[in-house]
């Protein structure tokens, strides 16, 4: 047999073929059959829904791990989030112990000169920890920040609804009042 024989003769059986899939298909189905193909079905579909289900599980287990992984986080923040500012603070401690334990033979000058060292490291510890004095003198009167005292007739140099004097500085973290500026206001 010659090759285009053979190709004529491989597409007779190949159309032979699809002809036979074509009328078993539009024949209709056994009981058994069907049975066999809704079987098939029902357990492709059982091992989707399985598949679905652990993803489920996995998911909800990883956000459950990643929120109490977040609660820890916040409460750590939260139980040592003074320790920085704490840390800074030692020195100025240390200082002050040191100054009482040597004070039997100290002159009133080294006393100042002490006080004045651990000044300095206090406002240090305030400057690492944003710990921001606030010292209005001569500033518009701001509710927010300063608490008026009284009010005194305004003096020269000084506009009305200005500070005239502090009485006790006032400090702020960022934009967050710690304490007041205690202050006497000039009378409009």
């Amino acid at each position: 047999m010659t090759q285009p024989e053979e190709n004529l003769k491989n597409q007779e059986v190949t159309a032979e073929a699809l002809a036979a899939d074509a009328i078993a298909a539009a024949a209709p189905l056994t009981i058994e059959q069907q049975l066999a193909a809704a079987e098939a079905k029902i357990a492709e579909l059982t091992g989707q829904v399985a598949q679905a289900q652990d993803q489920f599980l996995r998911a909800k287990a990883e956000a459950d791990n990643t929120r109490r992984r977040a609660q820890l986080d916040i409460a750590n923040a939260h139980k040592y989030a003074s320790e920085n500012f704490a840390e800074s603070l030692l020195p100025v401690k240390d200082s002050l112990e040191a100054a009482l334990a040597h004070g039997d033979g100290a002159t009133l000058e080294k006393y100042k000169e002490g006080v004045e060292l651990t000044l300095k490291q206090l406002v240090a510890a305030f400057e690492k920890g944003k710990v921001q004095e606030l010292n209005p003198a001569g500033e518009k009167f701001d509710p927010h920040k300063h608490q008026a005292i009284s009010m005194v007739p305004a003096p020269a140099g000084i506009a009305a609804n200005h500070v005239v004097t502090v009485l006790q500085k006032g400090y702020q973290i960022s934009d967050r009042i710690l304490r007041p500026a205690l202050v006497t206001v000039a009378q409009a």
